[in-house]
């Protein structure tokens, strides 16, 4: 399937892609980099951040920005498997156009992107020496988890407005079954029958404050101790 996708600049400063087809960007427009480091690696990373070896699952690999933060905000002693699920993997004249390393700090950022993106598909493969990044083509629906495999989920589908078979209680009840107990699968949407499907299949939910420019974002987790009533 192929979609026409177009660069787009967010309020930060840090790119985005836009698509027509569904009126849906990649990120907010208020802030690429700063929705990513709110959602997925301060309300999401950082409560793991003292294990030593840590699983996560990407729904929606997108621009590769999620991907890339965690590797530069994990400690150095954990060691990190990241799967990230794609089903449209951008294309290479699309991605080298992303200013991330222009708005990034990190050392090397450019260097790593890139390694990212051009990082086999289907095959664990060592991004850096401490984090390794499995690339899977596949829809979520299609996709088959190991049961109690990830501690976390960051969940970064587009909008229930454009895509409302990703928001149901048969898939959030597929990502309750690959958490761990005690995992968390945060997202930056805050839509009431998103947290009621989530509480319906199992999910402890909170509002946590969202990103700029937006007033919620929801953290779900796994209880640690399943009933059995």
């Amino acid at each position: 399937m192929s979609i026409h996708r177009e660069l787009r600049v967010t309020a930060d400063g840090s790119s985005t892609i836009f698509v027509p087809v569904w009126d849906e960007h990649y990120h907010s427009i208020h802030g690429a980099v700063q929705e990513s480091m709110h959602v997925f690696i301060t309300n999401g990373l950082s409560a793991f951040a003292t294990l030593p070896s840590l699983s996560i699952l990407e729904v929606g690999l997108g621009t590769g920005l999620n991907a890339l933060l965690t590797a530069f905000s994990i400690a150095e002693v954990q060691q990190v498997h990241y799967t990230a699920l794609e089903a449209y993997p951008i294309e290479s004249a699309l991605w080298q156009h992303l200013n991330y390393s222009s708005v990034l700090s990190f050392q090397n950022s450019q260097a790593l992107f890139e390694k990212l993106h051009r990082a086999p598909w289907e095959t664990a493969f060592p991004l850096t020496e401490n984090f390794r990044l499995l690339k899977v083509q596949a829809t979520l629906e299609a996709w088959q988890p190991t049961p109690n495999e990830y501690h976390l989920i960051y969940f970064d589908a587009f909008a229930p407005s454009a895509q409302p078979e990703l928001w149901t209680e048969a898939i959030f009840l597929k990502l309750y079954t690959a958490l761990q107990p005690g995992g968390s699968l945060v997202t930056y949407c805050a839509k009431g029958s998103v947290k009621r499907a989530m509480k319906a299949v199992g999910f402890q939910v909170e509002a946590l404050p969202g990103p700029p420019r937006k007033r919620e974002m929801t953290r779900a987790s796994k209880p640690s101790t399943l009933s059995n009533a």
